[in-house]
């Protein structure tokens, strides 16, 4: 059984968090927390988007544009508890390969949340 740090840093996708870093970087606001079982990415205290183990994401999106996002490739409803949570989309990893794709991904939620008030 793995403990403290090593099995912190495993439940999530290493790479794909170095990379939404690197989208990040020179942003302010940002900050990281352990949630839903991989990497929150926050601005302001409001979670943007989120890293998970399988190199997946999810992210914040407008809440009344869900329904049209989740026509796009590789894009599916976000799903806890058996609940599909509006504004909210789960992109699996194809849909991020891409250093472009994720781009804008990350962008679409650290927008959204920009006009957010903080926490």
């Amino acid at each position: 059984m793995l403990t403290g740090a090593l099995a912190l840093s495993m439940a999530y996708d290493e790479e794909l968090a170095d990379r939404i870093r690197e989208v990040l970087s020179g942003e302010t606001g940002v900050t990281e927390k352990a949630m839903f079982g991989g990497l929150a990415f926050l601005r302001n205290g409001n979670m943007a988007v989120a890293a998970n183990r399988e190199g997946h994401i999810m992210v914040r999106v407008p809440r009344e544009e869900t329904e049209e996002i989740l026509g796009r490739d590789h894009v599916e409803p976000m799903v806890m508890s058996g609940r599909e949570i509006k504004g909210w989309v789960h992109v699996d990893k194809a849909g991020v390969a891409a250093d472009d794709q994720l781009r804008d991904w990350v962008r679409l939620g650290w927008d959204l949340v920009a006009t957010l008030p903080p926490k």
